[in-house]
């Protein structure tokens, strides 16, 4: 596989709203990363990222199949080199409520094309304070 930055940020957009796990996980590098949030979080205590196949899967389960739907809302993207940045809202349904997680979300890839980091920067709290019922 060989693309751009934005290309695989779209797949992986893509593969997530389809709820497709094995689509998503197989965009990554063997030695990729995701950082959701960046730092620590529920998702990920000691704010080190989920590193490689099985830990990566291990926070799809966690954070991406429990919600009904996920929805991206991105008014802007940036590309540079083999990196893409991509502002505005992930929106997840998740047990009959709505949160919308605003930030910034950046997709780095390696020279075949596949995903080495998946960063988000979105702030918990703030996001907690859109919850709002489906």
């Amino acid at each position: 596989m060989s693309g751009t930055a934005r290309e695989a940020g779209l797949a992986s957009q893509a593969a997530v709203r389809a709820r497709d796990k094995d689509a998503w996980l197989a965009l990554f590098a063997p030695d990729g990363v995701v950082e959701d949030p960046v730092g620590p979080s529920g998702f990920d205590p000691e704010g080190r990222g989920h590193h490689g196949p099985e830990a990566i899967a291990a926070f799809w389960d966690k954070a991406i199949a429990p919600t009904d739907a996920i929805e991206f809302h991105f008014g802007d993207s940036f590309a540079c080199g083999n990196e893409i940045a991509f502002t505005g809202l992930i929106r997840s349904t998740l047990g009959g409520h709505i949160v919308d997680a605003e930030g910034v979300f950046t997709y780095r890839v390696d020279d075949q094309g596949r995903i080495a980091a998946l960063r988000a920067f979105w702030e918990v709290d703030r996001a907690v304070k859109t919850a709002r019922p489906a």
